[in-house]
């Protein structure tokens, strides 16, 4: 477990075009097209990872989340998932 700097953000949130195959949720299988990317820190120094419809009420667990904290940190994180559903494949959280 890598530890936080209190003075980094604890959550990042990003929109994202998902590539061909989407993005894989716990809840309801693969999601595809414009979505928007939340990575949080939680207190359990892992890396929770959220993805939504962009624009909608509803919120999936991205398929592997929560993961623990890379030594590179929470954005570092965020980015490898954004880059994960750019490319599709039914993109999963980095374990």
């Amino acid at each position: 477990m890598t530890a936080h700097d209190p003075a980094q953000p604890q959550q990042f949130v990003d929109q994202v075009t998902a590539g061909p195959g989407g993005a894989m949720t716990d809840e309801v299988g693969v999601i595809t097209g414009d979505l928007t990317l939340t990575t949080r820190l939680h207190p359990d120094g892992r890396a929770h990872l959220t993805i939504q419809y962009t624009g909608a009420d509803e919120w999936y667990t991205l398929t592997g989340s929560p993961v623990l904290l890379p030594p590179t940190g929470l954005e570092a994180q965020h980015h490898d998932a954004l880059e994960r559903i750019r490319r599709g494949n039914a993109a999963q959280a980095a374990s």
